[in-house]
């Protein structure tokens, strides 16, 4: 059986519904079989003395995956913990949690991709794993052995998400020194139908919080109101529109396994990308004094000052949530302080909580914040009145037709940095981790490599009316000969703008 195509940077990733399936019943049961058997090399157990916890988003494949999964791990000998509807960050709290403390645990789950897809993400009591960790599963899974044993493993019921909202509840508790803290704060969640509508009655509520005005918050994997990401524009004019009507202090918004999320503030405006690690770093620089943030590669150079300005050091590093984790872990182990990892796509993890991207934690976080600076008469975006935000910013993905399309892609970056040469007004970043990234006037550009798409998503930022359509001009005349290149979105911004 072949497994390794579902490679999706640290996850099994694929289509798991219709004629075009490729993350099946089978395959899913395949490699969780696998999994038992490398974690248990990995503990030095045998695979009947391992305990697993299983646990799902509300997609519409997830019981049946789920069904094979149990299955699969039953079948290596292992106790199995059905977990039911959860979060990502749970599954991993489910191993650090006195009273459960299982081996290793699973999540099904795509995120925020669509309905169509699922997938399967893995953890140890250390973390997610990495991807040479993944392939090694695969590689188990694709070598035919049998990974089953004369016994199957008992299966469990456990409401795991009971003892993880104690542990949210708790934490805001012990921060503000009061039973029901969020009394006279109204807080309005969108739960995207995804996993995270749990927060509402088992977090907010418990800590006096009114909460009318929420939404989405039942499971349905058709995701029939809109994309379960805190990125997406009409997911966050939703919840901007629900915390203006309902004259809301705060809104939240989550994705469909809840290990992302964004805000919104008072008057309906977003605290997601740039603003939100803003936010997040000055509660950070102000605990842990000159601090380091870790960042991707696409944050702003707004963001890059208000870092610098509030004492803190700005190190900015690769797309991808266990890339800018595992950089800040690193540093913490060459003794540089590092309380915070956080992506612009909403994944924040900050060293107090494992490491762990958990967007629920990220927001308790928040919320503790805007209590305190509500009993000094401010408000939480005070923290984010000297941000220096762009005039423009924009995201253009470029398609790539064809097959090997990653050497292609570099071939786009090498000519790129050649064009640079001849453009003396393009400044190369000094500290670029990934693709090319250049400074031009007071703007800048960035094109990557995807790691899982035939795709070049380029990002651009300007601090003047027109900056970013003379920078897509620029590109658009270095790659308008290169035919493999689906350039729509660029010309379209030149024609428009």
């Amino acid at each position: 059986m072949r497994l390794t195509h579902l490679i999706s940077g640290t996850d099994v990733r694929g289509v798991a519904m219709g004629e075009a399936a490729e993350l099946t019943p089978d395959a899913a049961a395949r490699i969780a079989a696998a999994y038992g058997h490398w974690l248990a090399a990995k503990k030095n157990k045998k695979t009947g003395g391992l305990r697993i916890g299983v646990g799902m988003d509300s997609r519409l494949t997830g019981p049946a995956l789920k069904e094979a999964i149990v299955g699969g791990l039953r079948d290596t000998g292992a106790a199995v913990y059905d977990c039911g509807m959860a979060s990502t960050p749970a599954m991993f709290m489910s191993m650090v949690t006195e009273g459960y403390a299982y081996d290793g645990a699973i999540m099904i789950t795509a995120s925020h991709l669509p309905a169509e897809r699922n997938g399967m993400k893995f953890f140890t009591p250390k973390g997610g794993i990495d991807k040479p960790d993944l392939v090694e599963i695969l590689k188990i899974g694709e070598s035919g052995d049998d990974l089953t044993i004369s016994q199957p493993g008992p299966v469990c019921k456990a409401d795991f998400m009971d003892a993880y909202c104690v542990l949210l509840v708790e934490k805001v508790r012990r921060a503000l020194g009061e039973e029901k803290p969020l009394v006279g704060s109204h807080i309005v969640v969108d739960g995207g139908n995804g996993a995270g509508g749990f927060f509402v009655e088992r977090v907010l509520r418990p800590l006096g919080a009114e909460t009318a005005g929420s939404q989405y918050l039942e499971p349905d994997g058709h995701f029939p109101h809109h994309a379960p990401n805190p990125e997406d524009r009409e997911a966050i004019a939703a919840i901007s529109e629900a915390v203006v009507e309902n004259k809301a202090d705060l809104g939240i918004i989550f994705d469909a396994d809840v290990d992302r999320a964004g805000a919104v503030d008072h008057t309906g405006k977003a605290i997601n990308r740039n603003r939100l690690i803003a936010l997040m770093s000055a509660i950070m620089l102000r605990e842990h004094p000159g601090a380091t943030i870790v960042t991707d590669s696409v944050t702003s150079t707004g963001l890059a000052r208000f870092i610098e300005t509030h004492g803190g050091v700005h190190h900015r590093f690769k797309r991808g949530y266990r890339n800018v984790i595992n950089e800040a872990i690193r540093l913490n182990d060459a003794g540089v302080e590092c309380p915070l990892a956080m992506e612009t796509s909403g994944h924040g993890a900050l060293k107090e909580n494992y490491f762990l991207d958990d967007g629920a934690y990220l927001m308790v976080r928040v919320l503790i914040e805007m209590a305190r600076m509500k009993r000094e008469g401010r408000d939480l975006i005070d923290l984010l009145r000297d941000l220096a935000e762009p005039c423009e910013s924009e995201e253009f993905r470029i398609g790539i037709d064809g097959d090997d399309f990653k050497a292609y892609g570099l071939q786009v970056l090498e000519r790129l940095s050649e064009a640079a040469k001849a453009h003396t007004d393009w400044k190369p970043a000094a500290d670029n981790h990934e693709g090319v990234r250049y400074q031009k006037g007071n703007g800048w550009f960035m094109m990557r490599l995807s790691l899982h798409d035939p795709v070049l998503p380029v990002n651009m930022e300007s601090d003047s009316v027109g900056g970013v359509k003379e920078m897509a001009r620029e590109l658009y005349g270095v790659l308008k000969d290169m035919d493999r290149l689906d350039l729509s979105s660029l010309d379209q911004y030149i024609k428009n703008h």
